[in-house]
C-alpha cells in the first residue's frame, strides 16, 4: 500500500492540493461564511490549522477553481454564475517574525504593503499605514471594479510575543489601531474580512473599532472549523489508523480508544462537536507512534511564571474546579492579571461542561498529551531537583513505587521538598507542599489519583502498580503516626480488601516552619 502524504505542517493550501497532500474538507464552512458576507474573528490554539483555513479562504477570493475540484465548495457553488471571480486579496501574515524589537511590527506591516502596492498603487507609497492602506483599497476597487478581501492570519503574535513587555505591547496595541482602525468607515471598498488568532486582546483596535466583527470562536456551528473530529478521523484516515493499530499491536478499535484519550477532547462549545488537534494526530499517524507532538516547543515560560506568582492551585486542572463565563474566554486583557483565558485560548484548558442558569463554563484539561505535557513543563520551576538521572525525578521515583521500596520513596521526596528554594518569606508553604505533592503524584502517571473520595472521606492520593496499592495521607505540622491512623480511622483501606495486590499505607508530616518532610510511617 502506497503511503498517502499527511500534510504536517502545510499551511498553504494551493501547495497541499497541488502535491496531492491530504486534506480533510473544510469547505462547507468556507461557503457558508463567503455568502454570508459579515467581517469573521476565530480564536483557536497554535497548530490548529488556522492558516490552513485562511489559505483556502485566499484560494477561493482569487477564484482557483482547480483547487477545490472534488471539495464540497465545487458542489455547492455549482450554479452559481458569480462563483470564482478573482477578488483583490490583502493577506496579512504576522507568523514568521519576532517583534521583541520596537518597529517590528511598522516594518512587518510596510514589507506587505510596498508590495500591494507595486500592483495596485505604486505612486501612493507614502504617508502613515493607514493612509496607504486606505489608498490601497481605493486602488484596487478603480483598478478591478471589485472590493477587496482582508484576511489577517495570526493578528496577535505581535501582542503575545511581548506579554511580558507591557510598554512594548502597548506600543504595538497602538500600531494596531491606527492601521486597523481603516477597516471601520471603509466599508464600500472591502468584500470580506476574516481574522485570525490565539488570543482575542480585549480593546485592542481591531475588535473594538470594529464592533460588527462576527466572533465564531465559541459558535456551535463553527465547532469543528479547525481539528479533526470523530467523523472526520473515521472517514479520512483508515488507512492510517490501520497502519497504526497493526504497528502498535492494538486491533483499531483500541486505536481509536488511544487516539482519543491522547489528541481528543477539545470543545469549543458546550454542545458541539468535539475535536482532535490535528498537528498531533497527524505526527501519530506519520510516526506510528502515540506520543506527544504538540509539546515540542515547550510551554510559554511566561505562562508557568505567572500560575506561579499568582499562587495558582495547580490542583485546579483535573478536580474541575476552574470556571469561567463567556466574556473571560473569549476576551484577554493583557495585563497577566488572570491566566484562565489565556490557558483557554492557548488550549491548555478546555471545556467541559457549561451551566446554562449560571451562564457558566467549566474548564478542564482535554487530554493526555495536554496534561502530562503541561504538568511536566511545571515540574522545573517547582521542583527544579526533579531532573533525569540525579537519582530525585519521576523516573527514578517511579521504579521504587513498582517495587515496594518505600524507604527509597521516602528519600526522593524529601530530597525534593529539600531541594526547593523559597526566595520569599510570603511564599506559602502550604502552595508549595500541594503543588508538589498533585505534580509528582500525577506525573506517576494513569493509576495515580490525589484526593480520591470515599465513602468515609477524601483520601490524599491512591497509587496503583500490578504488585502493590498505596494509599497517602499527608499532614502539615503534625505527626506521621496521625496521618497513618486516618487512614485506618476512615477505613480508606476497605474499597480494596479483596484486591489480590499488597496494600501500603503510608502517613507523611510536613513540617511548616522548616518546610521539610520529617515524618514517614507506613503500615498494611
Amino acid at each position: 500500500m502506497q503511503e498517502r502524504k499527511l500534510p504536517i505542517g502545510i499551511q498553504g493550501f494551493e501547495k497541499l492540493r497541488t502535491d496531492h497532500f491530504l486534506y480533510v474538507d473544510k469547505t462547507e464552512y468556507i461557503y457558508e461564511m463567503v455568502h454570508n458576507n459579515v467581517p469573521y474573528f476565530l480564536s483557536r490554539p497554535r497548530r490548529f490549522g488556522k492558516s490552513l483555513l485562511l489559505s483556502a479562504i485566499k484560494a477561493y477570493w482569487e477564484g482557483k477553481r482547480e483547487l477545490f475540484s472534488g471539495l464540497a465548495i465545487e458542489k455547492l457553488e455549482a450554479n452559481n454564475p458569480d462563483a470564482w471571480k478573482r477578488y483583490p486579496v490583502f493577506y496579512f501574515d504576522f507568523n514568521g517574525e519576532n517583534y521583541q524589537k520596537t518597529a517590528a511590527l511598522e516594518a512587518m506591516i510596510d514589507e506587505q504593503l510596498r508590495r500591494w502596492e507595486k500592483e495596485y498603487s505604486p505612486e501612493n507609497e507614502k504617508g502613515s499605514l493607514g493612509e496607504r492602506f486606505r489608498n490601497l483599497l481605493i486602488a484596487a476597487k478603480k483598478q478591478t471594479g471589485l472590493r477587496s478581501v482582508i484576511l489577517v492570519d495570526e493578528y496577535d503574535k505581535p501582542l503575545l510575543d511581548v506579554v511580558d513587555k507591557p510598554d512594548l505591547q502597548e506600543h504595538n496595541k497602538e500600531v494596531f489601531k491606527g492601521f486597523f482602525s481603516t477597516l471601520k468607515s471603509y466599508d464600500e471598498y472591502i468584500q470580506f474580512i476574516f481574522i485570525t488568532g490565539v488570543s482575542k486582546f480585549h480593546k485592542v483596535s481591531i475588535f473594538s473599532d470594529l464592533n460588527q466583527l462576527t466572533d465564531i470562536s465559541l459558535s456551535k456551528k463553527y465547532a469543528g472549523i479547525c481539528g479533526i473530529t470523530d467523523k472526520e478521523l473515521t472517514a479520512y484516515f483508515e488507512n492510517e489508523l490501520a497502519d497504526l493499530a497493526a504497528v502498535q499491536g492494538f486491533t483499531q478499535g483500541d486505536c481509536l480508544i488511544q487516539l482519543k484519550k491522547a489528541y481528543d477532547g477539545y470543545r469549543f462549545h458546550p454542545l458541539g462537536e468535539g475535536v482532535y488537534n490535528p498537528y498531533s494526530l497527524l505526527n501519530a499517524f506519520f510516526n506510528e507512534e502515540i506520543g506527544s507532538y504538540w509539546f515540542e516547543t515547550g510551554t510559554p515560560e511566561f505562562l508557568i511564571k505567572l500560575l506561579k506568582e499568582r499562587s495558582f492551585d495547580i490542583r485546579r486542572f483535573t478536580n474541575r474546579t476552574i470556571f469561567a463565563n463567556e466574556s473571560v474566554l473569549k476576551d484577554y486583557t493583557g495585563d497577566l492579571l488572570d491566566p484562565i483565558p489565556l490557558l483557554y485560548q492557548t488550549g491548555y484548558l478546555t471545556i467541559s461542561d457549561y451551566d446554562s442558569s449560571r451562564k457558566r463554563y467549566t474548564l478542564c484539561f482535554p487530554n493526555e498529551e495536554v496534561k502530562y505535557g503541561f504538568l511536566e513543563s511545571l515540574m522545573p520551576s517547582y521542583v527544579p531537583a526533579a531532573t533525569a538521572g540525579n537519582g530525585l525525578d519521576i523516573f527514578t521515583l517511579d521504579e521504587y513505587i513498582e517495587n515496594g521500596e518505600t524507604d527509597r520513596i521516602r528519600d526522593v521526596l524529601t530530597g525534593l521538598f529539600a531541594s526547593i528554594t523559597y526566595t520569599l518569606e510570603s511564599d506559602p508553604f502550604e502552595h508549595y507542599f500541594q503543588s508538589v505533592i498533585y505534580l509528582v503524584f500525577t506525573l506517576l502517571g494513569k493509576f495515580s489519583q490525589c484526593e480520591m473520595q470515599t465513602y468515609s472521606g477524601r483520601i490524599d492520593c491512591k497509587l496503583e502498580t500490578r504488585k502493590y496499592v498505596y494509599l497517602f495521607e499527608f499532614k502539615r505540622d503534625d505527626t506521621a503516626d496521625a496521618a497513618l491512623e486516618q487512614i485506618n480511622s476512615k477505613d480508606y483501606a476497605l474499597p480494596f480488601a479483596a484486591d489480590h495486590r499488597k496494600l501500603i499505607k503510608v502517613g507523611v508530616s510536613f513540617d511548616s516552619k522548616t518546610r521539610k518532610l520529617v515524618g514517614w510511617k507506613t503500615g498494611e
